[in-house]
């Protein structure tokens, strides 16, 4: 099998390629990256060293795909991940990479008639919504409710049927226009596809910044003993998240790309679920329990601009439809990581201090 990952420098997409060359030797996989994000870099020789072909190239130019060869799988984990980016009245990049550069990665498939794996986020479910929802207040967290005023959410976390009328961030607009228009290549021109909104994504190579990938930010701050704030929602740290370890997400990923006529077309919403959630208050703890450092966290009472109180992935489809539910939790989450950094730190330090 020959596989394009792109965005394959990133965290997700070398993750992956690694991964996948690891357990399948004879697959020929091209990892295709612009080297934008500061740490992608890092990853060169990791995927050198697997034997993985890297391919500098920029998913916004047409001609870096007319270089490619042809392949049997396209795994699109490219992307300009922050939910903050654009905000500043800049969107260009933002929309060029998330929108423009998926139709030219859907129609260097659609050339070479390979099955398409968009990995897509679960941003694209709108801001006031998911804000205006009935929870509870637990003493470390914030819990949903069963009773709801709309569908598609329950105790569970959020479905795929979830309202999505409203306005959801540009880097979640951008992710949606973009599983439209896969929707419509799938119907239209017969192109193979399976869309996996995710919920937060983290793991060991994961470059932290405090508008994404959050999780390693929290672990790498307690590490190096800096400061950290519980922002928003009056400052205490109760807003919550469900982690989705990058392992367990390459198994979802392996199995769609070895059974993807089975959920073809599909849209399933992937993440850690209530198994493995966590607030800001309860990383914490377990950051220290983990590092045995404690570090000063400031209380900012104001909310962050597109940010949300809670959200829970409902990954009842997703099991139903492929066996596949994460096995790794929050603490085995924190334990590798903090092992990472352990393990790189002179090549870390500059990069997440």
């Amino acid at each position: 099998m020959k596989i394009l990952i792109t965005g394959g420098a990133g965290f997700v997409g070398s993750s992956l390629a690694i991964s996948l060359k690891k357990n399948y030797p004879s697959y020929q996989i091209f990892a295709l990256d612009n080297l934008k994000r500061r740490g992608s870099e890092l990853s060169l020789s990791r995927l050198k060293a697997a034997g993985i072909e890297f391919m500098h190239g920029d998913i916004r130019s047409k001609e870096d795909f007319d270089a490619l060869p042809a392949v049997d799988t396209v795994i699109e984990a490219s992307a300009e991940p922050s939910v903050l980016a654009g905000l500043d009245g800049t969107p260009d990049y933002l929309i060029n990479t998330n929108l423009f550069g998926t139709v030219n990665c859907l129609n260097y498939a659609l050339k070479h008639k390979a099955n398409f794996i968009f990995l897509s986020t679960s941003r694209v479910y709108p801001i006031k919504t998911i804000e205006t929802l009935n929870f509870a207040e637990a003493d470390t967290r914030f819990v949903l409710t069963d009773d709801q005023p709309v569908a598609g959410v329950s105790s569970k976390g959020i479905a795929e049927n979830f309202p999505l009328d409203g306005a959801r961030s540009l880097y979640g607009t951008t992710k949606l226009a973009s599983e439209l228009l896969i929707q419509e290549y799938n119907e239209f021109y017969g192109l193979k596809t399976v869309i996996n909104r995710c919920g937060v994504i983290t793991g060991p190579w994961q470059m932290g910044k405090v508008d994404q990938g959050v999780m390693v930010l929290w672990i790498a701050k307690h590490y190096f003993e800096q400061q950290l704030a519980y922002i928003g929602y009056g400052g205490t740290g109760k807003q919550t998240r469900d982690m989705l370890h990058i392992a367990d997400l390459y198994r979802l990923i392996d199995w769609e790309l070895h059974n993807l006529d089975a959920v073809n077309g599909e849209i399933l919403n992937a993440g850690g679920g209530n198994e493995s959630s966590a607030s800001l208050q309860e990383l914490t703890q377990i950051c220290q329990e983990v590092t045995g450092k404690t570090i000063p966290i400031k209380q900012v009472t104001e909310n962050r601009a597109a940010d949300i109180r809670l959200y829970i992935t409902d990954n009842t489809k997703v099991t139903q439809l492929t066996g596949w539910k994460p096995e790794l939790g929050i603490r085995e989450i924190v334990s590798d990581i903090h092992d990472w950094l352990n393990e790189n730190r002179a090549a870390l330090e500059p990069i997440l201090k």
